[in-house]
């Protein structure tokens, strides 16, 4: 396994792999490394000779009260965890190597990105999809795999390959859970023990509301059972509890075609997010 730090010394490997007619998969993470992010490694080999992991904790996603500083790094564990997942390369720039000095351009994706997340978290598609449109132009893989567990990113992400014409298939990766069905995260780390054994209540709830969907169920009566069902488990504010078309993520009333419930709330200080599909 290779470690590299710059985007010159990554390509020049990547095009060597090239040369010698082997395909290239990417896997861009923020570290913090758990079986979640490993299994989009696994995706990755299935499909692609050689795979390239990055591991950079993305400052302009993180709005200046959100937890860029104390977001978890273990540098020294993710990389013998991707060692052990047979990852080729690992790319693990500085911030100053991805947004140099004079830096000023920034993506936008509109529509898919300014629901949900975005309307709680409004700067923070725009700073994944300038860092993920980079990585992408930087490496240009035959393929990349995201988690669907982040799955409005996932959307945005494939938006903006559409729309730049950026020659990379993108790749969703069913969501790895505990036992309990918590999702994993890597600010799961963030919840006491109290919080912990709290937190499963969020995909039980959602798996419910997946149901009674189906079931022909009405959805307004489902979000309000919802919160009440995550307050009375000990669950904060809930931001919000959707059903939504699984590709355009506009808001719809039923399952007569593939939809999406998703759904954010607070836990303590940790805001934890969720999704599945109806």
């Amino acid at each position: 396994m290779q470690i590299v730090r710059t985007i010159k010394e990554m390509r020049a490997h990547l095009n060597a792999w090239r040369k010698q007619g082997q395909s290239i998969g990417l896997v861009p993470t923020m570290g913090g490394l758990h079986d979640g992010h490993l299994s989009l490694i696994d995706a990755a080999k299935e499909r692609a000779d050689k795979t390239v992991t990055t591991v950079f904790v993305n400052p302009s996603q993180f709005a200046p009260h959100e937890d860029f500083v104390t977001y978890p790094r273990n540098e020294t564990g993710d990389f013998t965890k991707l060692e052990n997942a047979g990852t080729n390369m690992i790319f693990a720039p500085s911030v100053a190597e991805i947004y140099p000095d004079g830096h000023s351009t920034k993506i936008e994706v509109l529509g898919i990105s300014q629901v949900l997340e975005g309307e709680f978290r409004p700067h923070f598609f725009g700073g994944v999809a300038t860092v993920v449109a980079k990585l992408l132009l930087q490496a240009l893989p035959d393929v990349a795999v995201f988690g669907d567990k982040d799955y409005q990113q996932l959307c945005v992400i494939k938006t903006m390959v559409r729309d730049l014409d950026i020659p990379v298939e993108i790749i969703g990766a069913p969501t790895v859970r505990e036992a309990d069905g918590l999702a994993m995260s890597s600010r799961n780390k963030y919840l006491n023990a109290q919080e912990r054994k709290i937190a499963p209540a969020l995909y039980r709830v959602i798996t419910e509301i997946a149901s009674n969907v189906r079931d022909g169920q009405n959805l307004s009566d489902q979000r309000a059972w919802a919160e009440a069902e995550l307050t009375r488990a000990g669950f904060g504010v809930v931001d919000y509890v959707a059903l939504r078309d699984a590709e355009s993520l506009e808001p719809v009333s039923d399952a007569s075609r593939p939809a999406r419930v998703l759904a954010a709330a607070w836990l303590g200080g940790t805001r934890l997010i969720d999704n599945i599909s109806v």
